[in-house]
């Protein structure tokens, strides 16, 4: 029995070495490997398409919306640079950082006694930074900080600013007459549309004195002088 057993043995072995030699080297690999892909073929097909969902999934899932997440906050960011032409991402996120930062501190500030000269004094100076700013209307209460948007830093951009004064009918063009050279505040020619503008500095926002569009204004307005009119 044992030396069929090894004759059986030793036909296996010849035929395997006869199959390698018809076949190529590796065919026993190579079929296994094909065998494998076929497999992950299937199982990536059945990964795709999903199955039917059981009654109690569909209840759980019934009121969840998949359009809009909560991290999006409805789209907000969105909305408040279409409307203000923001069109550096950076600058939304840093007015967001910032509004984060002031609503920590205040909560920081509510924590300690109302009465507390430190709190105070650390109430009043940020009252009176953020109004300078422009940010907020009234220095009354700290309930205006804990408000405080990104829309609120938008308003003072220089773009925004030159609409509210009647320089430009519209963000675009205000953003293009800034981009151009053709406005200044104060002394300086800015070029940066994202420019913030503080309460103080609001009045000293006008053309560069060397404007065409200034010229235009003057002429149409009928307050051009024979100086301006000679260069």
């Amino acid at each position: 029995m044992e030396l069929h057993g090894d004759y059986e043995k030793a036909a296996i072995v010849k035929h395997k070495v006869y199959s390698d030699k018809l076949f190529g080297q590796n065919f026993g690999q190579r079929y296994s490997r094909h065998t494998i892909r076929k497999r992950t073929e299937a199982e990536a097909e059945a990964e795709v398409t999903m199955r039917k969902l059981k009654f109690h999934e569909k209840k759980l899932l019934k009121k969840v919306n998949f359009l809009e997440w909560k991290k999006e906050h409805g789209h907000r960011e969105a909305l408040v640079t279409r409307r203000y032409h923001v069109t550096a991402r950076d600058d939304y996120k840093k007015y967001s950082g910032i509004c984060r930062m002031v609503q920590k501190l205040v909560s920081v500030l509510k924590q300690i006694d109302s009465r507390d000269p430190f709190r105070i004094e650390m109430t009043d100076m940020l009252l009176e930074k953020l109004y300078n700013m422009g940010v907020i209307p009234t220095r009354k209460s700290l309930a205006l900080c804990e408000r405080l948007s990104v829309s609120a830093f938008c308003r003072r951009r220089l773009s925004t600013v030159l609409v509210k004064l009647k320089f430009a009918e519209h963000l675009k063009e205000a953003v293009t007459y800034i981009e151009q050279g053709h406005i200044r505040v104060g002394p300086e020619t800015v070029t940066d549309p994202a420019f913030l503008v503080t309460r103080n500095m609001e009045d000293f926002v006008t053309w560069v004195d060397s404007s065409k569009i200034k010229r235009k204004v003057l002429e149409y307005n009928e307050r051009l002088d024979d100086y301006d009119a000679m260069n």
